[in-house]
């Protein structure tokens, strides 16, 4: 096995009387991609600032390969700069690499760098970190505020990056595709698996099991020191006092390691409240503009009781606004919304207005004061119910301000399901939890009663709770598909694939016209269309089928060879889908220009 290019060994690391990592071995080789799990709070950030070398342990060692570049997408990236040229390119990058990068992430090179969405600042810094050319990349949340569109895009370029890569992400669709290995930080120390995250859970489960065993063992020890303290020979002053410290020292490692068990979250179940009548919301002919674009145009929809619909699509493209057009909070320019009888509505806004920066933890969960809130129709201590959400005590009295984006998502889930409602609207919901938080959020949506209505970019959680999806393209076209995120796939490729990029600046390149435009394609774009047709219909039976054979838990006990190969296959036709869509979606608009002028000559 290959030495590896950057590593720590025996990594120790204290948060004031806390014990972070306690003997942390992890290595990173050439061209690798694995990812970093743990649970919120665990380290994971800290960790891959030691390994940047902007942070130092209390002790073990960081290793470098000489002359190793690094670079660090941290979990809320800093932008400055006059423009996002000039931050592209203050950590080395050439102005002309700079300026590419920007633009492959859909951003100008020569915007300024105030006044930025969450989106764009986190494509400036994954723009910023390509454009070093670095031998590592180490990745925080990258897709956190990413559209679905921008995440398949950073997919394709680290698939042809030629860095190692280590990633923390809660965002399960996004490792499978992009990892081959996996890193665990779990109980201050770190573990690894040599499969994808695909293999993951399987794997973890299988460890938690060693870990029950372990405690039991523990119990044990505990027991027989017990015993030996309270019947030894007294006159062995010094063996007892060796027993006693070891016996303290015992009590403490299973205090830590129930410290850590008890770091889950309670969510509970939300309660429905009165039933809705059948018919939730009814839209018809829906139209709306903002700044001089179509966002919506003729979409009708009628969402029925039960039902769990997922909006989807670029940012900006309207999400929001079409969630709060068929809530009746905007009117559309053209349409009508009708909605059912008995709605009792809790909404989870992902701009985090209901939330100001100067209310402590208390005030958010109780506003009316006190120490009590209604919880469901039913009073709780705040305290009590705060610790549901992984709050502790002493959070009680900090303002939100000092909250971290995971606290704040939990402290809206919180007031919302707090609330007995009938229509649950979570906009954004999956950003900055943790997996742990997403699989018992998860959970809980499964068993709602109540209808649902999802805005998300994260695909495995669409694709384990939608009955169906409506995605917007941002131009104004929407479609609704039954199903998921995979089957909204198969059924309208290439439908939200941007058009075309102008000409790049960097380069220099400019577009050109013939003097007379062409009637239609030529024979070579028309074969080129009925190939990439075919592929499109080919590589989502390919994918589906390598998906299955990855989800054999045995697989790579059974045969290693196997399960990497499929790894790399599923990795490769993931790339190639979202390349061949682009690649049709830019032929079919060509097609349909060349008709529109034709169209105008005659007339």
């Amino acid at each position: 096995m290959a030495a590896p290019i950057l590593a720590l060994r025996d990594v120790r690391l204290a948060d004031g009387r806390r014990l972070m990592f306690d003997g942390v071995d992890l290595g990173l080789d050439a061209r690798g991609r694995a990812c970093l799990v743990g649970r919120n709070g665990a380290g994971k950030s800290t960790l891959l600032r030691i390994l940047a070398g902007l942070a130092r342990p209390d002790s073990g060692e960081r290793f470098a390969a000489p002359g190793l570049k690094v670079a660090l997408v941290a979990q809320e990236p800093s932008i400055a700069g006059a423009t996002l040229a000039d931050y592209a390119v203050a950590g080395g990058a050439g102005l002309h690499e700079g300026q590419a990068a920007l633009e492959v992430f859909g951003l100008d090179p020569s915007r300024a760098t105030d006044g930025l969405s969450g989106g764009e600042i986190r494509r400036a810094a994954l723009a910023r970190a390509f454009a070093e050319d670095p031998d590592v990349i180490l990745l925080d949340e990258p897709t956190n505020h990413l559209d679905i569109v921008a995440i398949e895009l950073l997919e394709t370029r680290l698939a042809r990056s030629r860095a190692c890569a280590l990633i923390v992400s809660h965002d399960r669709a996004f490792l499978e595709r992009a990892t081959t290995r996996c890193f665990w930080l779990e109980s201050r120390r770190v573990r690894r698996l040599d499969a994808s995250f695909a293999a993951f859970d399987d794997w973890a489960e299988a460890m938690a099991a060693v870990e029950v065993e372990e405690g039991r063992r523990l119990n044990q020890a505990i027991a027989r020191e017990q015993h030996w303290m309270a019947h030894g020979v007294t006159a062995r002053r010094a063996r007892n006092e060796g027993r006693r410290r070891r016996l303290l020292a015992l009590r403490g490692d299973k205090a830590e390691r129930l410290r850590l068990a008890r770091g889950q979250i309670n969510l509970g179940a939300a309660r429905v409240a009165t039933p809705s009548g059948r018919r939730v919301i009814e839209a018809k002919d829906l139209a709306m503009a903002y700044g001089g674009r179509t966002l919506i145009n003729g979409f009708s929809t009628r969402i029925l009781k039960g039902e769990r619909v997922a909006v989807v699509g670029p940012n900006g493209a309207g999400k929001t606004t079409l969630v709060k057009i068929l809530l009746g909070e905007i009117k559309p320019d053209r349409g009508e919304v009708r909605l059912g009888a008995n709605l009792q509505i809790a909404y989870v806004d992902q701009a985090r207005d209901d939330l100001s920066e100067n209310m402590t933890l208390t005030a958010a969960l109780a506003p009316l004061g006190g120490d009590q809130v209604m919880v469901q129709g039913k009073p709780r201590h705040v305290a009590g119910y705060a610790r549901d959400f992984l709050f502790r005590d002493e959070q009680l009295r900090q303002s939100v301000a000092s909250l971290s984006g995971g606290e704040r998502n939990r402290l809206l889930l919180a007031r919302a399901l707090a609330r007995a409602s009938n229509v649950l609207v979570l906009d954004e919901p999956t950003n900055d939890l943790d997996m742990e938080t997403l699989d018992l959020l998860e959970d809980l949506l499964a068993d709602y009663a109540g209808t649902l209505v999802l805005v998300s970019h994260d695909r495995d959680f669409i694709d384990r709770l939608a009955t169906s999806t409506i995605a917007l393209d941002g131009r104004g076209r929407i479609v609704e598909t039954p199903g998921g995120w995979s089957d909204f796939l198969v059924q309208n490729p290439g439908f939200l694939v941007p058009p075309p990029a102008s000409p790049s600046r960097a380069t220099g390149a400019r577009p050109t016209r013939p003097a007379t435009p062409p009637a239609k394609l030529s024979y070579k774009e028309e074969r080129r269309i009925a190939e990439l047709e075919s592929r499109l219909g080919e590589l989502p039976v390919q994918i589906e089928g390598l998906e299955r054979l990855l989800t054999d838990p045995d697989l790579y006990a059974r045969d290693r060879g196997a399960f990497e190969g499929a790894s790399r296959a599923l990795s490769a036709a993931r790339a190639e889908l979202l390349e061949a869509e682009h690649a049709w979606l830019t032929l079919e608009e060509r097609r349909e220009e060349m008709a529109r002028r034709g169209t105008s000559a005659r007339d």
